[in-house]
């Protein structure tokens, strides 16, 4: 089987897998996107070759994008975390680099030994649940006390700083594109204005 086969072979499992996940017969589908029932299980087994203008309201109908349609399998499914550590965090990503949806999911370990700097401001929201131990979560001028099993979800226009409280804390944290950028790769506190 040729690789262009191996995608096309892809494209129709996942059509008719999200069709079938939603209930939908083919008559259904076919008239959420305009084209015929006899066309569409064509498609599907392998009998049509699908088309650049047919996979547009095809993924527009199935609620998904071309992108999620033609993606590859990884045969890897497990993900090998690497510990990234500074002085009082080390930090796992959890989630893939090429994520689509720009979401990242890393797990953390703060101590007292992470220094306290100034609480960071960025643009978008941040979520984390706490695993072990408790988070003394800084919001502006608030200080939240967050206990393993509970979870909190804040905007990160609030200055912000999480911190281990009596004792070492690990928290689960999923991060937008934004977050991510401020919290994984680096510094993003704002440059002082030039004097």
């Amino acid at each position: 089987m040729t690789q262009e086969e191996d995608l096309d072979q892809v494209v129709r499992h996942r059509i008719r897998s999200l069709r079938v996940a939603r209930g939908w017969s083919l008559d259904a589908l076919a008239a959420r996107c305009y084209l015929s029932p006899s066309t569409l299980s064509r498609i599907e087994t392998g009998h049509r070759r699908i088309a650049l203008d047919q996979l547009v309201p095809l993924a527009r109908a199935l609620g998904t994008t071309i992108d999620a349609l033609v993606e590859r399998d990884d045969d890897d499914v497990v993900i090998r975390a690497e510990p990234q550590s500074t002085p009082g965090l080390t930090t796992w990503l959890l989630s893939r680099e090429r994520d689509l949806n720009g979401l990242s999911v890393a797990k953390m370990r703060i101590t007292a030994e992470r220094p306290l700097e100034g609480p960071r401001v960025h643009p978008g929201r941040e979520w984390f649940t706490v695993l072990h131990g408790t988070v003394r979560l800084h919001l502006d001028d608030r200080v939240v006390l967050v206990h393993a099993g509970q979870a909190a979800e804040f905007s990160t226009m609030l200055p912000h700083a999480i911190l281990a409280h009596d004792g070492p804390v690990e928290i689960l944290s999923i991060f937008d594109r934004d977050g991510q950028r401020a919290h994984l790769a680096g510094d993003a506190r704002p440059e002082p204005p030039p004097a």
